[in-house]
């Protein structure tokens, strides 16, 4: 690996000291003249770009001496195509038309950080979630992205996975789409599964680390993600995308759309299906989804109707291999019944208006409905009838038979509906802009549970239901968040959220306990910030942010209704610098994020024996990001980021159940840990991609992931722990463009090309039964991993017309 880097190192070092050419320019508003600092200027033939000064002006450096197509794209104006030749060497001047059509980016504009918000925050294009989506779920995608740590439950990054951004969980992550909530509403999870191929309909993600700004659902409590879905096209366009690769991984993708008809409207479809083995044993993916958008673009106004879906059927793989096992048997998986799947259909519907009404608002109201519906099923041998079904024993001849096995379904039937919206004031010196806005959403679950099979059934019917119960969730909040410019390029910003939450559940859970309750909450998540532009491209930052977040649906059902845990309370502080230049940029931030009764899993048990997650009263995340990318020659771009972190809970006590040698539970032995380190939060995750263009439409990258050690558990034991791992990408992609169609590009992606055997995901437990020693007792821990696959590979073509 050192040769190779060194290699690379004396490569890069000649193409540099070969003749540079470069590329100037001023982008001015076409009717005035004015500059317009902040536009973007990508250069199509070598994916890279740069931005404008605070004058309007541009450098593009390292370029070979050849005709380039500029993109040149401000908000608010129209995006314009410009070819050019650094032969030239002479100053261009780019005028741009102010857009005759509301831009849809105002769609997503009132959830999201803007060029002078004071937080850390970092835009995802299409193009580059296009490079890797060969058929793995969007958190894959996202990989490479600062402080993020992808896992997958079947270990080939379809069916099941997750992600975590500086150690938080995807419950802690509020992710919207189109500024609608995408959380589940109980379990504020989301699920990537239900949204297969997603990244095809994506124009861009927002990923805001931290706090960041107020947006609507669940509350962010480490970090958002704010997705945008496709734009529309100005011409008719028709595209299929297919890939194949290892564990018979399939994807096929035909995507079409009408372009703008009579100027003002527009039809677009995506149809898809991704199925895949998985590296797990049996823990296959049937995926199928769709996407239809459409819209009307008049002058002023913007009306779109957006209706997604997705069907997944997977294989359970839930459950991880036994650390036993890992070595011997990595790919295990304890279900053998043919159909332990879990099985479940989403269809979103989304109606959006974005509207300028007059010179100084614009509006943007969205409507939504979602719908889901699913169950898993399992194979249950000799399960006990009246403690888990309250089935009483069921008599055959003389004989009370007290278990059985059986096959029941859990079911999840739920309903998520309500309106987002937002109105942008600017004033008229473009010192003030501020942006109203809010949402009111309902959630109605119902949670139930049938038998479908029982070897014995005596009186039981099939598809009796052992537990039903429903939820209802409203969620309601409203924002204010402004900026404004004390001075030349030094902006206050303010934002002030209040979020009200009424839930409410009834029934009998699948433990058979009655849950029936209600609870409210009412939150106030103020924050207050400075940035400063420095006019060269750099721009520095800080600023305060406070979060409170409600316990999930769990904290509810297994708590006793006296002893629900409080709400969970952030502090964040963020600090750092961005900039922004031709050739190259970084960005580098500190934070600090300090948790008040942050929920934890310690073990402690409930009244029926079920796990409960308790609050303990100080914890924090602390670290520094830093992310760059240059291009250090024309063939050449080296890009990278390393987060550094210490993530402390100041004390906490873990209960460990007790076993008498009959294995009857004897009950629970606590132990006090202080200042250890948060589960699942390594001190340190890296990223290092390079990029090398041999030719003008092929690229060879090399991506490369660091992640350290990361705790099963928060009592900081290196045997609950997760190996530090580094895993090596190699992706290979050329563009062809014949004359019978646009283009034709093809893809080949070599995963963990050194076969590193690795695991990024697990969980723990551990317990006490009669041994040898003083104490009589003997302490067990059981590890379970989640392993991802070694060397394995995707190919694809994609082809345009």
């Amino acid at each position: 690996m050192i040769r190779f880097y060194l290699l690379a190192a004396m490569s890069l070092f000649c193409h540099w000291t070969q003749a540079q050419s470069r590329i100037e320019g001023e982008v001015r508003d076409a009717g005035n003249g004015m500059p317009l600092p902040g536009a973007n200027i990508y250069v199509e033939e070598v994916a890279k770009g740069t931005v404008a000064d605070r004058e309007g002006k541009f450098n593009l450096e390292a370029l070979d001496k050849e005709d380039y197509t500029l993109i040149i794209s401000f908000v608010g104006y129209q995006t314009r195509s410009l070819k050019v030749s650094t032969e030239t060497n002479t100053m261009l001047l780019i005028d741009l038309e102010p857009a005759t059509l509301t831009t849809e980016e105002f769609i997503v504009s009132g959830t999201r950080a803007s060029a002078t918000t004071p937080t850390t925050f970092q835009l995802i294009e299409k193009s580059d979630l296009s490079k890797n989506n060969l058929g793995q779920d969007l958190p894959m995608l996202l990989n490479y992205t600062p402080s993020m740590v992808t896992h997958s439950d079947a270990g080939a990054g379809v069916g099941y996975t997750g992600l975590r951004i500086r150690g938080t969980d995807q419950t802690r992550i509020n992710v919207t789409v189109n500024g609608i909530p995408l959380n589940d509403a109980e379990s504020h999870g989301v699920f990537w599964v239900n949204m297969p191929d997603f990244a095809s309909s994506v124009e861009n993600i927002q990923i805001q680390r931290g706090v960041g700004t107020s947006t609507n659902g669940a509350a962010t409590f480490g970090a958002s993600l704010n997705i945008q879905t496709d734009n529309k096209r100005e011409k008719a366009y028709a595209e299929t995308d297919h890939s194949f690769g290892s564990f018979n991984t399939r994807k096929h993708t035909v995507k079409a759309g009408s372009g703008l008809i009579n100027d003002r409207w527009a039809v677009d479809a995506r149809l898809s299906r991704i199925s895949s083995d998985g590296y797990i044993d049996r823990a296959y993916s049937d995926l199928k989804s769709y996407f239809v958008s459409g819209g009307y673009y008049g002058e002023d106004h913007v009306f779109k109707v957006n209706v997604f879906s997705g069907t997944e059927q997977t294989y359970q793989a839930w459950n991880g291999v036994p650390e036993n096992l890992l070595e011997t048997n990595r790919t295990y998986n304890g279900y053998t019944y043919e159909n332990e799947t879990d099985n479940y259909q989403q269809d979103h519907y989304q109606f959006i208006y974005a509207g300028s009404w007059g010179s100084r608002i614009k509006a943007n109201f969205a409507l939504h409905y979602t719908q889901g519906q699913g169950y898993y099923e399992q194979f249950r041998p000799d399960d006990n009838l009246p403690g888990n079904y309250g089935i009483a024993p069921i008599a055959i001849g003389n004989e009370l038979i007290s278990s059985t096995d059986l096959i029941r379904r859990r079911w999840l039937d739920n309903d998520f509906y309500g309106g987002v919206f937002s109105l942008q004031y600017v004033s008229d010196d473009g010192k003030l802009d501020a942006i109203l806005g809010g949402g009111a959403n309902r959630y109605d679950g119902d949670h139930f549970g049938e038998i479908i099979w029982m070897r014995f059934a005596g009186d039981t019917d099939i598809r009796d239901r052992y537990y039903d119960n429903v939820a209802v969730k409203d969620d309601r909040n409203v924002y204010l968040k402004s900026t404004y410019e004390l001075r030349d390029r030094l902006y206050l910003f303010g934002d002030l959220q209040w979020r009200n939450i009424h839930y409410r559940f009834n029934g009998i859970n699948n433990d058979l306990r009655d849950i029936s309750g209600k609870q409210d909450y009412n939150f106030f998540n103020p924050k207050v910030g400075l940035s400063y532009e420095t006019g060269n491209g750099k721009t520095l930052y800080a600023s305060y942010a406070v979060a409170n977040r409600e316990p999930v649906r769990r904290d509810f059902t297994d708590s006793p209704l006296t002893e629900i845990p409080r709400p969970e309370k952030l502090n964040n502080l963020e600090a750092g610098l961005r900039v922004n230049r031709a050739g190259y940029q970084y960005s580098a931030n500190f934070y600090y994020m300090g948790y008040e009764d942050q929920l934890v899993l310690t073990g402690q048990l409930n009244d029926v024996g079920a796990y409960i997650r308790e609050n303990v009263a100080s914890s924090y995340r602390a670290g520094i990001e830093l992310d760059a990318a240059v291009q250090v020659a024309p063939q050449w771009t080296l890009g990278g980021n390393i987060a550094l972190s210490r993530n402390k809970i100041d004390s906490f006590t873990e209960y460990n159940d007790v076993y008498d040698e009959n294995w009857g539970f004897a009950g629970q032995e606590s132990t006090s840990y202080t200042n250890t380190d948060i589960a699942f939060s390594p001190g340190l995750v890296s990223s290092a991609i390079i990029d090398f263009r041999p030719l003008k439409n092929m690229e060879l990258s090399l991506l490369n992931k660091y992640v350290g050690r990361q705790y099963l558990d928060n009592t900081q034991q290196e045997d609950r722990s997760l190996d530090p791992f580094w895993t090596s990408d190699l992706r290979f992609s050329y563009l062809w463009s014949p004359e019978w169609v646009k283009e034709i590009a093809f893809t080949i992606k070599v995963n963990n090309v050194f076969n590193q055997l690795y695991e990024p995901n697990g969980y723990t437990f551990s317990y006490f039964i009669p041994g040898e020693g003083a104490t009589g007792r003997e302490l067990v821990t059981e590890n379970y991993y989640y392993p991802m696959a070694g060397t394995n590979y995707m190919a694809g073509v994609s082809i345009r017309f």
